[in-house]
């Protein structure tokens, strides 16, 4: 990322701390009884622990990590999401949704990489300026979306406590991803 240090280090907290809590909330689940957590809850989390400590990761070492190991860190999951979308049903929407924010860090860190002087934090203008613009398009529509849905439940309350802690961690990955492609 080539955003402000200080920007840097309180997504990279943001994002760390959401990844820390999907890992609790994953953690959690496998501890309940069998069939009280659907499995693509605990895929869900998975995937947004990945995502949220891979981000948190991404901002504070940047361009020092090879971009070629953030292809593959999150090239491998964005298969592996598009290949379960197409073979099932069941969660076909939000299996994209991790697929898009794995291939949108995965561009990421390939235009990182393929940036001249890309080691200083003063470059800008990285990347496809329309695929980062679809991107930014996508996850600012995601982030309105996701904050909506926390703010308002069906009975039409504000959602607290647990309940809306995997709504809450889903906007803040959208905030953290639109945060990271509008600094490229």
């Amino acid at each position: 990322m080539h955003g402000p240090a200080l920007v840097n280090w309180l997504l990279a907290l943001l994002t760390a701390a959401v990844g820390a809590a999907c890992l609790v909330r994953l953690r959690r689940s496998s501890c309940t009884p069998a069939g009280t957590h659907r499995p693509l809850a605990r895929e869900s989390d998975a995937a947004e622990a990945l995502m949220g400590l891979g981000m948190a990761a991404m901002a504070v070492t940047g361009a020092t990590v090879p971009a070629a190991v953030w292809a593959a860190l999150f090239g491998v999951p964005a298969a592996a999401f598009l290949l379960a979308a197409a073979h099932a049903p069941a969660g076909r929407a939000h299996r994209l949704h991790h697929a898009v924010g794995a291939l949108a860090m995965t561009y990421m860190a390939l235009a990182m990489g393929a940036a001249p002087g890309h080691q200083h934090h003063h470059a800008t203008g990285q990347g496809l300026p329309l695929l980062t613009g679809a991107l930014l398009l996508y996850f600012g529509a995601y982030t309105v979306r996701a904050g909506s849905r926390l703010l308002h439940t069906p009975a039409g309350n504000l959602a607290v406590g647990t309940a809306g802690l995997p709504q809450a961690c889903r906007l803040t990955m959208g905030i953290g991803m639109f945060a990271m492609l509008l600094t490229m």
